[in-house]
């Protein structure tokens, strides 16, 4: 009994800490100096966006974890004590992986940075602490009271590591990260202008389950995602990702400049393409990218380019009314209708929603250019889509972009926050950035430049394995830090990593949680029809195993959904930022 009042405590605190950080986030209590503006209609990245965009700062990052911290009982509190409290948390009294002296890449870097900064690192993780931290972060549940005391009554000095091992891979695991991906990869059936219905949604999500439980490299993933072709969306989840940057009402080109503009954000964390391809850079920039400051608006159109011999159809389910639903195919190399031979990207457009894009002296194509290094084309008799993969996956912006969205996942904030506005002309420590045109940043972006460089290449080494990945950040020192801090906390030391900075729960991770506890499991049937045909992903009994975000598991105005709601669950439609802006349940 007292084991499940502990258990039930900790619930307790999982829902009150929750709760806490809306109310801090609200108060915003360290706000930070107003950000310059400049105003740009062609450019969602100014003007009332911006905020949304940039997501949870570095200072309310760490504004929040003092402020919550502040409401844990001491850490020398025995867990029957603690089972009692108030606002019960993690116990004291168990602290195994007490050492802070390094343990890899990841600890390299981190302990210099705060030993060159006099800055004193956060305690270890009790092992109350940590079972419940790597349970939550790892597969969105709550550990069991019999884990809890497994755990810490375990001797063992290798136990944390033995327990991460575990829950990589695990079922549970695989629930969580299927929905991480599918976030960051916008799988939604709601978008207005480009409907996947609830069959492609499903597809979509069996593609990245099946890739996540094969441990699929992720840079084979992401080339299959560029370059994938095929009939049927429902069947082939693959598809699914370029049906996502489909535009309809203009022209063909928006659909090219949308495809390149998704795939630069989500493979490369670079967002500011979505700029370029409106206008240069020079004069829109300036005060947030160095990069993009030098960059053109052909050179952006080089990329989309990749994309002009791209086609979606359109194909009705049997017994559809109005040829809806329907599913989507994907081909390459289709000439336009009305055209004798496919063309690259063209400049003749004066509607839209871009400017016009017309031709510069007797240039009226562009051809399919990357943006980085030598304009790498593409090889004779290769797709356009086969090769930008290829080019994407074999930059090392692919793997820096790549275990930075991990790291904010992990630590709350980037190495380069927002994690999806990276600025390669000021990534390299050996070559920062000189002689920068006014108002424009002149700084190394990274907070930690040699960290960033030194993990992706780590990730290289490791074959792009998501698995080994996620294995060396949860096993360094610096990621079983406390959220506790014993001296002074300065939000300015956010960047260091010192402490373990706090992250809201997700809404399904908050359901599932008082779900297992309460050991009042519900069930929801899951059933849906597309023309003649019903489907059904459920029954199934926790909100981690929703298909995406807004599944309405007791109908649209049910009481889950209203708590879930509640809660903040994500929301995948808006496509205006990368893993931390593209919905609440990523702002911390």
């Amino acid at each position: 009994m007292a084991s499940k009042i502990k258990l039930l405590a900790g619930s307790t605190a999982v829902l009150a800490l929750t709760v806490s950080f809306f109310r801090l986030r609200a108060q915003d209590p360290t706000p930070d100096p107003p950000q310059q503006t400049t105003t740009d209609p062609n450019c969602v990245f100014f003007g009332p966006q911006h905020d949304k965009l940039a997501g949870i700062t570095p200072s309310q990052a760490g504004a929040v974890t003092a402020q919550v911290a502040l409401q844990l009982p001491n850490s020398s509190q025995s867990p029957d004590d603690t089972a009692t409290s108030i606002l019960p948390s993690a116990p004291g009294g168990s602290r195994t992986n007490s050492s802070q002296q390094p343990n890899g890449t990841i600890d390299k870097y981190i302990f210099q940075a705060l030993s060159d900064s006099n800055v004193a690192p956060a305690p270890a993780t009790t092992d109350y602490e940590f079972v419940r931290r790597i349970y939550l972060d790892l597969t969105g549940r709550i550990p069991t009271p019999d884990q809890v005391t497994q755990f810490v009554n375990d001797s063992s000095g290798d136990k944390r590591a033995k327990l991460i091992d575990t829950l990589i891979g695990s079922p549970n695991w695989l629930d969580k990260w299927t929905i991480w991906f599918a976030d960051l990869y916008h799988n939604n059936s709601r978008n207005t202008q480009i409907p996947r219905y609830m069959p492609g949604v499903m597809g979509f999500n069996t593609y990245i389950r099946n890739s996540l439980s094969a441990n699929k490299p992720y840079d084979q993933m992401a080339r299959e995602l560029i370059s994938a072709a095929g009939k049927d969306s429902y069947s082939q989840g693959e598809l699914n990702f370029q049906v996502g940057s489909e535009i309809t009402n203009g022209p063909i080109q928006d659909t090219m400049d949308q495809k390149a503009a998704d795939t630069f954000e989500t493979f490369l964390g670079i967002s500011h393409l979505n700029c370029l391809l409106c206008h240069n850079g020079k004069g829109h920039l300036d005060a947030l990218s160095l990069w993009g400051y030098y960059t053109s608006r052909q050179q952006a159109w080089g990329v989309a380019s990749f994309f002009s011999h791209t086609r979606e159809g359109r194909t009705p389910v049997t017994g559809a009314t109005n040829s809806q639903p329907y599913y989507w195919s994907v081909t390459d190399n289709v000439p336009l209708a009305g055209q004798k031979a496919v063309t690259d990207y063209q400049l003749n457009t004066t509607t839209g929603n871009r400017p016009p894009r017309t031709a510069t002296g007797s240039q009226t194509t562009v051809p399919p250019a990357y943006i980085f290094g030598d304009g790498a084309k593409p090889s004779s008799g290769e797709t356009y889509r086969t090769a930008l993969g290829r080019f994407i996956t074999s930059d090392f912006q692919f793997a820096r972009a790549t275990v930075n969205y991990m790291w904010e996942y992990f630590f709350t904030i980037g190495l380069v926050s927002p994690s999806n506005q990276f600025d390669p002309y000021r990534l390299d420590p050996d070559n920062p950035p000189s002689g920068c045109p006014i108002n424009t940043p002149c700084t190394l972006q990274a907070s930690n430049p040699r960290l960033l460089n030194a993990l992706a290449q780590d990730f290289i080494q490791s074959g792009y394995d998501l698995r080994a990945l996620q294995r060396e950040i949860a096993n360094s020192r610096a990621y079983q830090l406390s959220s506790r801090y014993a001296g002074t906390w300065d939000v300015a030391n956010q960047n260091l990593f010192g402490r373990k900075l706090v992250r809201r729960l997700w809404s399904e991770e908050v359901h599932d949680a008082i779900a297992q506890s309460s050991g009042i499991l519900p069930s929801y049937p899951g059933n849906f029809t597309s023309g003649s045909t019903t489907m059904s992903w459920g029954p199934v009994s926790f909100a981690m195993k929703l298909p995406e975000p807004l599944a309405t598991p007791d109908g649209a105005n049910g009481v889950v959904a209203q708590f879930l709601d509640a809660f903040l669950r994500g929301n995948r439609d808006d496509r205006i930022g990368g893993v931390t802006a593209l919905s609440p349940k990523r702002l911390a």
